[in-house]
């Protein structure tokens, strides 16, 4: 694919920075064209966090007629990044826009946790422009480590005034899937499918206790603590003050 992506360029004699996306088949792992993108991608920082070259700079230079200052042989991928893209949107009605005023915001940090964000407290999510509010990128020796520290940002970081991703976000790193790493582009569909059965094995474990707690209630009035007709046993009260009441005639 890395191949094909540079002839896709140099057919154009583009020069700059820009990305080649593909889909590939886990059949028989060929891959096909879907697009190219004439700039940085969101997920840039993923990229810069793995290999340590700030992509940003380089297309600064390269537009200034510098060439590159690595070559290919110079790459070396290391650790695990993991970006989500956090947007003003509601995950509970089929990611809608939420536009409106940021009354709150508070931003996580911490080793290996990278925001990178254009908005402040008091700020307007118009909708006439894109609602992403920020990139989280966070960056571990493994993808272990990289989902702990994904997951300790993504519970500092607060929102207040309109509805965001964050809160689909944490979801998706608690999910068995998403962790081990077998992700495809039906990720979402299997991932809401998952969640509807949870939520459903969750309400029968809870009309399960609530049942329970019935049946407890009702056997306990059943037997009556003052009642002695030979069928049940006394409580422990009753034998308490029988057992006091003949310890005072002795």
């Amino acid at each position: 694919m890395g191949a094909c992506a540079v002839k896709v360029a140099k057919a154009v004699n583009y020069v700059g920075a820009g990305t080649v996306e593909f889909l590939v088949s886990d059949l028989d792992r060929s891959f096909y064209f879907l697009e190219m993108n004439t700039r940085l991608q969101v997920e840039h920082p993923v990229t810069e966090l793995v290999t340590g070259i700030d992509l940003v700079r380089e297309q600064i230079n390269v537009a200034w007629g510098e060439k590159l200052s690595f070559t290919q042989n110079d790459i070396q991928l290391r650790g695990h990044a993991i970006e989500c893209r956090v947007y003003a949107e509601d995950p509970e009605n089929n990611f809608l826009p939420s536009p409106g005023r940021i009354t709150r915001l508070r931003l996580p940090h911490g080793p290996g946790v990278r925001d990178d964000g254009g908005v402040y407290e008091g700020a307007e999510v118009s909708i006439y422009y894109d609602p992403m509010i920020s990139k989280l990128a966070v960056y571990g020796r493994d993808r272990s480590e990289a989902i702990g520290r994904m997951r300790s940002a993504l519970m500092e970081y607060e929102v207040g005034g309109i509805k965001t991703t964050l809160a689909f976000f944490r979801e998706v790193m608690e999910d068995e899937v998403f962790i081990s790493g077998n992700l495809d582009t039906g990720f979402i569909a299997g991932f809401n499918e998952r969640k509807r059965h949870r939520e459903i094995d969750q309400t029968t474990r809870d009309i399960a206790v609530i049942a329970a707690v019935l049946a407890y209630s009702d056997k306990k009035k059943a037997v009556s603590p003052n009642s002695n007709d030979g069928a049940t046993t006394p409580s422990r009260w009753v034998m308490a003050g029988r057992e006091a009441s003949q310890a005072r005639r002795s």
